[in-house]
């Protein structure tokens, strides 16, 4: 069954709140799902890649996962990050969070391995046909160094429980071609702050957003009102969040966002090689931006 129409809009890749040791504060997360809830955010992300997915181990990332769905108490909804470079364990961890009852899962595509084509639509058909959850997609070549094409993508939009995309490669020309070649119902997302409101307004559904883990009540205002089809009030507020969308991404993330949410006071400064602390010339770059929001 696809997912209902209502999932459109801002939703946090949330990051995964640590202690110093890089041990789960699963306390901060809390705190975190009740903050998306309280700033208007739709969904959740749990264990997506700004989740630091590729450095907790399976029984973590199941854990965290179960965790979120447990503090949000259906309140939000929650997507569970399930992508693996393995299929088999794309498969386990789709399993599981279907389980454990996410509303559905988002499934990177396979890094470092760079399979074909025709190997990411078997894996993507065999994951759908294995695990009865509502499956969305996501494509950031810049992080896998590979691209899910978008004729790729329209192949599977016709598979009954893949229902969307992230898309991240923040080429609206990319956009155009899934708005025109996939089904009305299939969901498009982007994975790209800087161009999500273009995204948006073009026809895409919502975006899965690094930037609305430090301003999901901003975020969650500009999707909306390029829903709307109000561009003038979309672009204001997108263009108050320009600065915040670039500096998240001025070391590799979730570097940034995890340093802000901590100057914050939304969580420790815990993060897990090999991914360390924002520089500190760029904290003083990312401190100002949080000021001038009044974040901090």
């Amino acid at each position: 069954m696809r997912i209902k129409h209502s999932l459109t809009g801002a939703m946090v890749a949330i990051i995964t709140p640590m202690f110093k040791d890089g041990s789960v504060d699963f306390d901060a997360l809390a705190n975190l799902v009740e903050f998306h809830i309280k700033n208007n955010t739709k969904a959740i992300i749990s264990m997506g890649t700004t989740g630091e997915s590729a450095t907790l181990n399976q029984d973590e990332h199941i854990e965290v996962m179960q965790k979120t769905i447990e503090f949000a108490k259906g309140r939000i909804a929650i997507i569970a990050g399930t992508g693996a470079n393995s299929t088999s364990e794309a498969i386990e961890l789709t399993q599981a969070a279907k389980d454990m009852g996410a509303n559905a899962a988002l499934l990177v595509t396979p890094y470092y391995n760079k399979p074909t084509q025709e190997g990411l639509y078997l894996h993507y058909k065999t994951i759908a046909n294995t695990v009865d959850i509502d499956q969305i997609l996501y494509n950031v070549p810049s992080r896998t160094a590979i691209d899910l094409l978008p004729e790729t993508v329209i192949r599977l939009s016709a598979i009954d429980n893949i229902i969307g995309i992230k898309d991240a490669t923040g080429k609206l020309s990319v956009a155009q071609v899934l708005i025109d070649g996939c089904p009305k119902d299939f969901l498009l997302y982007s994975g790209d702050d800087i161009t999500a409101v273009e995204f948006i307004l073009m026809g895409g559904h919502g975006g899965i957003s690094v930037t609305a883990n430090v301003a999901p009540a901003e975020v969650s205002s500009a999707y909306q009102a390029a829903l709307n089809e109000n561009r003038k009030l979309a672009e204001n507020i997108n263009a108050n969040l320009y600065n915040l969308h670039k500096h998240l991404f001025i070391e590799s993330s979730p570097i940034p966002v995890k340093w802000a949410m901590y100057k914050m006071g939304k969580c420790g400064s815990g993060i897990r090689l090999p991914l360390i602390k924002l520089s500190p010339q760029y904290q003083i770059i990312l401190e100002q931006d949080l000021s001038n929001l009044g974040a901090v």
